[in-house]
């Protein structure tokens, strides 16, 4: 497995050439791109843009992992739904033009007034439908394990059925909601065959059982990236270091 970086929260305020800077002194080995944030990775970029972002990664050891959109499908408004499918395949021309490959969405709750089932099924198509979309650039579709509501694994389990397209992934996010009494080995199971991209966050943290998650994505056969979602700091190349350290430690 590979330690990335998620540009929320630490990296907010950083533009792409520090981001690389930062992540090769600490040895991170890659980063996902969130969006909205000040290294201004978006959609409107435009194609000289992209080509430069592409180059900036490709002349580094730092692997681009990923984008980090916040495109959802849960809503009851139809015309908003099909406004965040549209963003999304907008989103993986970018990653494709960037050399990202993938891009990671989030269901973000449940529609008040609407029977959950129907709300899952309607994520779950959407998700069918950027995937299929985003297949043809090479560019994977990851669902984060995201929301109030929808965080739960039977939702996400289910969701991932009604997608049904092997283009369609999850993003594990280490939420406190999966552990069930210390272990959160039950849930895992729910979603393990469709995991391609996990965030990570405060490895000292002992109410998450860390080790127990690194060894179920070993036995599982995950090679990818663990990406951290760190708090600012006004030290971060030290908190990163840290950071590394324990990872390395917990992951052996």
């Amino acid at each position: 497995m590979k330690l990335g970086l998620v540009t929320y929260n630490i990296a907010k305020e950083w533009d792409t050439p520090t981001i690389i800077d930062r992540c090769t002194l600490t040895g991170f080995q890659g980063v996902e791109l969130r969006t909205s944030h000040a290294h201004e990775i978006e959609v409107s970029l435009a194609t000289q843009a992209r080509r430069e972002v592409r180059k900036q990664f490709e002349d580094s050891p730092i692997e681009l992992a990923g984008l980090g959109s916040a495109f959802e499908f849960h809503s009851s408004d139809k015309t908003e739904v099909r406004q965040n499918i549209e963003g999304t395949k907008a989103c993986s021309q970018l990653a494709a033009d960037v050399g990202a490959p993938g891009v990671k969405v989030r269901p973000n709750g449940l529609a008040k007034g609407v029977p959950v089932q129907t709300t899952l099924e309607q994520i779950g198509l959407s998700l069918r439908e950027c995937g299929a979309s985003a297949e043809n650039l090479g560019i994977q579709i990851r669902l984060e394990v995201h929301g109030r509501e929808t965080a739960h694994l039977r939702h996400i389990r289910t969701i991932m059925e009604v997608a049904d397209h092997d283009n369609v992934f999850v993003c594990w996010n280490s939420n406190p909601g999966e552990v069930v009494n210390g272990s959160i080995k039950g849930n895992f199971e729910l979603a393990k065959n469709w995991i391609q991209l996990v965030h990570i966050n405060e490895l000292h943290r002992r109410e998450y059982p860390w080790a127990e998650l690194f060894t179920l994505l070993r036995t599982s056969g995950y090679n990818g990236y663990c990406l951290a979602e760190i708090p600012r700091s006004s030290d971060p190349e030290c908190v990163m270091n840290y950071y590394r350290a324990l990872w390395e430690m917990l992951c052996t």
